[in-house]
């Protein structure tokens, strides 16, 4: 089992759950200050995630004998954190991977039309009418004429 996959599956599932269910959340009185961190009680949120992870229940046993103390449990899991700065955060980095940034592009330039005089090209068909029994050469005959 890859631990930092559980712990970030555990993040998630766990800030989806206070965003969902945010407004009961906050007027419980189960809020502590943990190392500097406003966050609801470890007993809460290590209930809540056993509810929600089926591999936090199979670990759970193992991770409780090797210590009991809930807040450990959590600093252990990464999960000491004020979830409404976490929340905050995420959206601040989604706001910024949605907003289209546009670089100031190049004018393009225009090149000068320049005066030019369109040239007769001579012509194969024959433009004096004179038929398919015509034996001259067009080209030469436009190339003659002044």
């Amino acid at each position: 089992m890859n631990i930092q996959y559980l712990r970030e599956a555990l993040k998630t599932r766990w800030l989806t759950y206070y965003r969902e269910n945010r407004e009961w959340i906050e007027r419980l009185g189960i809020w502590v200050d943990s190392g500097g961190q406003r966050r609801p009680s470890a007993n809460f949120i290590l209930g809540t995630l056993a509810a929600l992870e089926p591999d936090l229940i199979a670990l759970l046993p193992l991770i409780v004998d090797l210590n009991h103390n809930p807040d450990r449990i959590l600093m252990a899991l990464g999960l000491n954190f004020n979830p409404d700065e976490a929340i905050q955060s995420l959206k601040a980095a989604e706001d910024e991977t949605q907003a289209v940034k546009m670089l100031p592009g190049k004018a393009p330039s225009l090149e000068p039309i320049t005066s030019h005089k369109p040239r007769k090209l001579p012509s194969l068909v024959d433009e004096a009418c004179q038929g398919t029994r015509y034996t001259g050469d067009a080209r030469e005959r436009v190339a003659e004429e002044p």
